[in-house]
């Protein structure tokens, strides 16, 4: 990434805050894969990417890390999944400070959601995988549950499981609802492994939102899955995306969206001046490459220093 003369002198300011993000881990105790696409996946290797990011996020100091979901893989034996996410959940406890996880599609094929939220120490009101936090008066975070309408995760007649089969019944006529096959443009995101923010969620986002602008506070918004299609595959996408955005877009206080999920990482700035990045997948390093980086957030830019496969990249404010 180069910077010009004025830009290194702006950062030599002291940021707002600093932390930590690392996305896709998909750790499992089995051999080395590929995805449906052929891209290699290298299972094992990703707990090394891991350990070697909270080495690094602590020699940097710095204050906390977010992790984007999909800890562990579908691939891991289900008789495994429990061992497999307390290993990884024990080299994020090597961090000196708190980690904020969410949950990815990935997660809630090995567990259900009554097990996985309090192993991630996610505050969970009724089964549900969103919050906020304001690691200082001036930025808030808000990590979004894309899971909350969806076919995966929740018991099979739970009322949001069910509509979700009935949402994806309708706009995807595969027999196998993780195929895009005969969908188009947009309608490609109407996948299984997807799913939806819930009407309850979206009403409490306007609410933070507004609490947010009424405190002057920046928000980072953090979702699994991507809210914008300039800056991912459409097949990845948040079902209800354009919902959620429409939301967001009521309010000048979010500056970056940020997402995991696409493992090929992106970046797009939407019609309203929102930065959308899409982190680069832990899981697709191979021995001895990293994919994890540390952001700084400042008054007026986010700078995010990635590692190896995950780029660098400056995200200026839309004012």
């Amino acid at each position: 990434m180069s910077c010009d003369n004025e830009t290194v002198s702006e950062h030599e300011k002291q940021p707002l805050v600093s932390f930590g993000v690392i996305a896709d881990i998909q750790y499992a105790d089995i051999p080395d894969g590929r995805s449906f696409l052929g891209v290699p996946r290298y299972y094992r290797h990703s707990l090394l990417v891991l350990q070697r990011a909270v080495q690094h996020w602590n020699e940097r100091e710095v204050k906390f890390v977010i992790n984007f979901g999909d800890t562990i893989d579908g691939f891991c034996p289900k008789e495994h999944s429990l061992t497999a996410i307390q290993r990884v959940i024990n080299e994020f406890g090597a961090f000196d400070g708190p980690v904020y996880h969410m949950i990815g599609n990935h997660c809630l094929y090995n567990l259900p959601r009554e097990k996985l939220l309090p192993l991630l120490n996610i505050a969970s009101h009724g089964g549900h995988a969103y919050y906020d936090f304001s690691p200082i008066p001036e930025v808030r975070f808000v990590v979004l549950d894309g899971y909350d309408i969806s076919a995966i995760g929740w018991p099979e007649d739970h009322p949001n499981a069910i509509k979700a089969v009935n949402f994806l019944r309708e706009r995807n006529p595969n027999s196998d609802k993780n195929s895009p096959n005969g969908l188009v443009r947009l309608e490609r995101r109407f996948l299984m492994f997807n799913g939806a923010v819930g009407k309850e969620q979206m009403e409490w986002l306007d609410n933070i939102l507004e609490d947010a602008t009424k405190l002057n506070q920046k928000v980072v918004i953090c979702c699994h899955l991507p809210l914008d299609h300039g800056a991912t595959s459409i097949e990845s996408l948040l079902w209800n995306y354009d919902e959620v955005m429409e939301v967001i877009h009521r309010y000048k206080c979010v500056k970056v969206c940020l997402a995991g999920h696409d493992h090929k990482g992106g970046h797009s700035v939407d019609s309203y001046g929102v930065h959308h990045r899409v982190l680069e997948a832990a899981l697709e390093c191979p021995a001895g490459t990293n994919a994890f980086a540390s952001i700084d957030i400042f008054l007026d830019s986010l700078l995010l220093s990635g590692t190896d496969r995950m780029e660098s990249q400056e995200m200026v404010f839309h004012s």
